[in-house]
Parts: structure tokens; sequence; C-alpha cells
């Protein structure tokens, strides 16, 4: 498969991976291989990044459109991640309250049946 599509079912950015995977191609052993025993450089940009749109929309708790409307439709850090959600500013506060409020109407609690 092409690095752009190992690096997506790896929920990693690309660009930020070493020169040699961004230029072979990776077979499925190669990729169940990263997956299962990843190497040290796959352990470092899981952690600290920067990380790939889906990922940033995840770990922020809104979605990839939220960050495109906001200007935000680009490879963030986890450090960067981590001082969004603590100084949240009003748009995230906004896009992870609609979120979590389509998610709700989606799938009802327990507690919503029983009344």
């Amino acid at each position: 498969m092409k690095p752009q599509t190992a690096a997506k079912k790896l929920g990693i950015y690309l660009p930020a991976t070493p020169e040699e995977f961004q230029r072979s191609a990776i077979t499925h052993a190669e990729l169940r291989e990263l997956q299962q025993n990843p190497p040290q450089w796959l352990v470092d940009l899981r952690r600290e990044g920067p990380h790939p749109r889906p990922e940033v929309a995840r770990k922020l708790g809104i979605t990839i459109s939220a960050l495109k409307r906001n200007e935000m439709d680009k490879p963030l850090t986890t450090q960067e991640i981590s001082e969004l959600l603590q100084n949240q500013p009003e748009w995230l506060r906004t896009a992870r309250t609609s979120l979590a409020e389509q998610r709700e109407a989606a799938h009802p609690s327990d507690e919503d049946h029983q009344q």
C-alpha cells in the first residue's frame, strides 16, 4: 500500500514520519508489524505528534468540520492540543458542546428510555 494509506491506518501524520517510511510501499505484513511492535519513532510520533486532522479532532472532542470552520485545519502536537483543552477558546467550547449534543441525540442514554 502507499505510505499515505499506511499512515492513515496508523493514525499518524505522514510528513512527520521518517523519510524511508514516506517513500516506501508498505505491505500488509509490515503494517501489522508496525501496529503490533511499533518502532520508537512511531511510539514518539503517536505520543507527541504532530497529529493528523482526524486525530486532532478526536483528541479535542470535535469534528473535522469544526476544525476547518475555525481555521485550525492543521496538524497539531500533543502539547498544542493540551493547551487548547486547558484554555478553551469559545469556538472550541461551542464545538465540543455541539458534538456532545449530537451524540446524545443519536444515542440517548438508558435513563431517557426509563422515563
